[in-house]
């Protein structure tokens, strides 16, 4: 899946197919590029890639690389331990001095409720300390004919709706229409309809009360 493919369909949905053309390649492939980034917000886990993820060394607080929208789990040391997360407000509470522990190789790590780029590890580590952690990546700007990653190409339709959303949203008559909003509208279902099939897909009991299972 690619953006030219997206544009080939948006032109056609916008009746934009013949010269002289409303939209050029290079502002649609702008909104292309602006539907993944709000899809990135929207539903972040669509995103998650598994990385190395960098310490800073003698430091209980630690940062996501930058590409990072935000953390979603920590798995161990690179070639080492696992690590494991535990609440902060219990370390606090039960060992108020662990945030100056002697540096070692990190085995907890903790979420930064106010920031989710950012996290905790315990002990702090030691200099060349790296982790391997998951995290929610900001979609790159993609060129016309480059490859769109991560993204399923089930969610091309979705892809397609919010672009057509944003060039509908700046023409006058489609705004007035109701145009640009039913594409918005079909874009923001589909993404929350997907998250609410995990529910099915992602339990062992298919999302029902287990009482129901036979």
């Amino acid at each position: 899946m690619t953006p030219a493919e997206v544009i080939v369909e948006v032109r056609r949905l916008l009746s934009d197919t013949l010269a002289p053309q409303r939209y050029s390649d290079t502002v649609l492939l702008g909104f292309v590029n602006q539907t993944l980034k709000r899809m990135a917000i929207l539903r972040p886990d669509l995103f998650a890639v598994i990385g190395n993820i960098s310490t800073t060394a003698n430091t209980v607080l630690q940062s996501m690389p930058s590409d990072s929208i935000r953390l979603m789990e920590i798995f161990q040391v690179l070639n080492g331990n696992a690590v494991t997360e535990v609440s902060r407000d219990t370390f606090d509470q039960t060992y108020p001095n662990w945030v100056s522990e002697t540096p070692g190789t990190p085995v907890n790590f903790m979420r930064h409720v106010r920031n989710p780029n950012k996290f905790f590890v315990y002990p702090r580590p030691i200099s060349g300390v790296t982790l391997v952690g998951e995290y929610a990546q900001s979609p790159t700007d993609y060129a016309v004919d480059a490859t769109i990653l991560l993204l399923p190409d089930a969610y091309f339709p979705t892809i397609v709706d919010g672009t057509v959303f944003l060039a509908e949203s700046i023409d006058d008559e489609s705004v007035s229409s109701g145009r640009a909003k039913l594409y918005q509208d079909s874009f923001t279902q589909s993404l929350g309809v997907a998250l609410q099939s995990r529910t099915v897909t992602d339990s062992e009991e298919g999302g029902l009360d287990p009482k129901q299972v036979i």
